[in-house]
């Protein structure tokens, strides 16, 4: 009963290459579709999979092709609908191309992060990394050299990796200049949390764009953290000002919901009273009354870009080169800040470089 699978067990590769008369090597060629495998040997080995109904094993293939099918995903947090966003864009390539994703979050903390991507060594294929810990030194102490990693809107700035970044310099500094061209002129920003890139850059746009625009107004800002309720207790306490601002700048959507949220509460009519706007035009910005005006980050594109750099480095290391792309947000104007009616959308622009 040569090349039949004995007692009812399922059939090996073992099985397949004895009732093909080929070689263990051949089937596993033949299974994982290189071409370096003649016509009539890959008839036969065809052949005998359907026969022996052969299912190859995920563990015994990724011993031949030294793969797992498998992505790591490094968050800092996993709550709210940025990181939701992000991993549909992730999900959306790892479907396509059958993968799994092994996900996990480091909630903003480097020992946290180090710990998870140790864990993750010999597990995955690659590994996307969003986090404000990743520097240099954590990398070569816990990843292993030769495991393809493409970071996300994370501060190193590392030749070695891939970088896939979200301009919030120039992003601020474009609504900053929209709210001006609107006239306003107190206008005030909530900030996002004090460690992280993004709110520290939006921070510096909105600064530079009021000293270079309106140089005798005093910047305003007030702490945040990028959450409803840090959003909701700036609101309260610019609506008690007696001299309150024309116009809140948020440091992302999230914070600007709240402080609408807090107005309302307060008896200010938005955009009548203060104008709002906010930053990363997550889904429900448009869904608030009044629906918000923010700045656009295409965030399930920044996660599906990641995830097709990060394919080419695991499938051709060795001519694929790292690369830095930044994408460009956009001002999108809707009714928060005053517009009568929202505009069309608008396709979203990327900047790319080669380190």
């Amino acid at each position: 009963m040569t090349g039949i699978a004995r007692g009812g067990s399922e059939a090996s590769i073992k099985d397949v290459a004895r009732k093909a008369r080929v070689s263990i090597a051949s089937v596993s060629r033949v299974m994982n579709g290189h071409d370096n495998v003649g016509e009539e040997t890959r008839a036969r080995v065809l052949a005998a999979v359907h026969s022996l109904h052969y299912v190859p094993h995920s563990g015994a293939r990724s011993l031949i092709t030294q793969r797992t099918n498998v992505v790591g995903v490094l968050l800092p947090d996993l709550h709210g609908e940025f990181f939701s966003e992000i991993i549909r864009g992730i999900d959306a390539v790892a479907r396509l191309r059958r993968l799994q994703l092994l996900l996990s979050s480091t909630h903003g903390d480097a020992a946290e992060l180090a710990v998870a991507i140790r864990t993750m060594r010999g597990r995955v294929d690659g590994l996307l990394v969003m986090s404000p810990h990743a520097d240099a030194a954590l990398l070569d102490k816990n990843l292993p050299s030769a495991l393809p990693i493409v970071l996300i809107n994370t501060p190193l700035k590392d030749t070695r990796h891939s970088t896939l970044t979200i301009d919030s310099y120039h992003g601020a500094r474009a609504m900053v200049s929209h709210l001006i061209a609107r006239g306003h002129r107190r206008i005030a920003h909530v900030a996002g949390p004090g460690l992280n890139s993004d709110a520290l850059e939006r921070l510096r746009g909105y600064r530079d764009e009021m000293a270079r625009s309106l140089p005798r107004v005093a910047p305003q800002v007030l702490p945040g953290d990028f959450s409803e309720k840090s959003g909701y207790l700036a609101g309260r306490h610019l609506a008690a000002q007696h001299d309150r601002p024309d116009a809140v700048f948020a440091a992302n959507d999230v914070i600007a919901v709240g402080c609408v949220v807090a107005f309302r509460e307060a008896g200010l009519r938005v955009p009548s009273d203060i104008a709002v706007a906010g930053f990363d035009d997550i889904p429900l910005a448009s869904l608030v009354s009044p629906a918000l005006t923010t700045v656009r980050v295409q965030i399930a594109e920044l996660g599906r870009s990641a995830l097709e750099q990060l394919l080419l480095s695991i499938e051709s290391p060795a001519r694929t080169r790292p690369v830095s792309r930044a994408l460009v947000p956009e001002v999108v104007v809707r009714e928060s800040c005053g517009a009568e009616q929202a505009p069309k959308r608008r396709s979203h622009r990327r900047a790319e470089r080669s380190p």
